[in-house]
């Protein structure tokens, strides 16, 4: 339970700070900045990763999760409710800034800016650069882990900073789905469901492919030494 728990938490903070920076920035006349939401973006991951990743791994993000388990780093038994609990802390978050401002449109959703097959394509190589750094920095984790949470971050960051005004550099679809839903804007919501876990599935064999001994083969034999693998 105190791993639900994390990623409840978890995914809270980084949609709350994320899509709330978005918000800001909106009713602030660009106070915060692109630069700025994308480095809020970054921030709140690093800053999670280093708070609960020794409980939950941080996930924080659902195509981390369903990645994890294809890369049998991860049990599938615990794979939808980490999927619910990050979804639960993501509702719960756009909730919370649909009643702060109630005049936004969008409380920070993704939204293609171009047409929805560019911004698939970019979804599905941002993702899959996140999910190759995670498996890669995520591997013996307690040798790596002090610098997992900055590399994590740097990638979430410089990814939004130049494809967020393309397409919103979701890379995540809790993140997405309850801007989308709690605000009305259903349209694309597909898009940034599909892709992001494409994109995190597909970094699973290229990670295999520079590793001698496969960094996606780690056995299961302690769901516990799983868990603080998965600093992601």
């Amino acid at each position: 339970m105190k791993k639900y728990v994390a990623e409840t938490i978890g995914t809270f903070a980084l949609v709350f700070a994320g899509t709330g920076a978005i918000v800001v920035n909106d009713f602030s006349q660009g106070a915060i900045s692109h630069a700025g939401i994308a480095l809020t973006f970054g921030l709140v991951v690093m800053a999670m990763i280093y708070a609960i990743g020794d409980v939950s791994g941080a996930h924080i993000n659902p195509a981390v999760t369903i990645a994890f388990w294809v890369a049998k780093r991860f049990d599938g038994r615990q794979v939808v409710p980490y999927i619910v609990a990050q979804l639960l802390g993501a509702f719960a978050a756009s909730g919370v800034l649909r009643v702060l401002f109630l005049e936004h449109d969008t409380l920070g959703a993704t939204l293609p800016t171009g047409p929805w097959w560019q911004s698939f394509v970019f979804e599905v190589l941002l993702t899959f650069i996140l999910m190759f750094v995670i498996l890669n920095v995520s591997t013996g984790a307690k040798e790596k882990g002090i610098m997992a949470g900055a590399a994590i971050g740097g990638v979430v960051a410089f990814e939004a900073m130049f494809a967020g005004p393309i397409c919103g550099a979701s890379m995540n679809p809790a993140r997405s789905i309850a801007p989308a839903v709690v605000g009305g804007n259903l349209e694309h919501m597909w898009l940034y469901v599909v892709a992001p876990v494409l994109g995190a599935l597909l970094a699973v064999p290229g990670c295999r492919c520079i590793q001698e001994e496969g960094c996606c083969s780690v056995r299961l034999a302690d769901s516990t030494d799983c868990e603080t693998q998965n600093v992601a």
